[in-house]
């Protein structure tokens, strides 16, 4: 099977180290912002000499400390919809294998041609899975013809579109 089949890309993973970092690095500023500010205060000989250094940086651990909220609810929001969307591949997923069973069953394939089909939807060559099933290639393309006559479809391009057109028949599912 192709690589770049097997690679799924993990957008949210991504943005979630991203903003992990973003979050570290306000942390580390509000902490040098905040420690600075209360040295200033405490150890100033001068209390007025740094007056508006010290209300500029306050001001800053401020932002930072709201940016810092905001990314925490950000990131939570992310994780959240990361979870219900994981459950969501996960039922339709179970629904899919639901409706291949049923298929396989109405079109009375036996057990062998059951598995033969799974890997020609999975889309291995012949020989892969004469291999799998330790069998010969002949004995894989006879197992493949039955399952297209028994589908009624006129081979392996048919057989997937049959079964995307019943999946994008479907309603997704919403989110909440």
């Amino acid at each position: 099977m192709n690589d770049n089949l097997r690679k799924s890309p993990q957008p949210f993973h991504e943005r979630a180290e991203i903003l992990w970092g973003l979050l570290i690095i306000q942390i580390i500023c509000t902490l040098f912002f905040l420690s600075d500010a209360i040295g200033d205060i405490w150890f100033a000989h001068d209390i007025f000499a740094g007056f508006d250094h010290d209300i500029i940086e306050l001001l800053v651990v401020i932002a930072l400390s709201i940016s810092i909220a905001f990314t925490v609810l950000q990131i939570r929001q992310m994780l959240h919809r990361q979870r219900r969307i994981e459950e969501q591949i996960k039922i339709a997923s179970g629904a899919f294998i639901t409706m291949l069973d049923q298929y396989f069953k109405e079109w009375n394939l036996t057990p062998a041609e059951q598995d033969v089909a799974l890997f020609l939807i999975k889309g291995m060559s012949f020989s892969d899975i004469a291999s799998l099933r330790q069998t010969r290639e002949g004995t894989v393309k006879a197992q493949c013809n039955a399952i297209y006559n028994k589908a009624k479809v006129t081979g392996r391009p048919q057989l997937l579109s049959f079964f995307i057109e019943e999946l994008l028949s479907e309603e997704l599912i919403t989110s909440s």
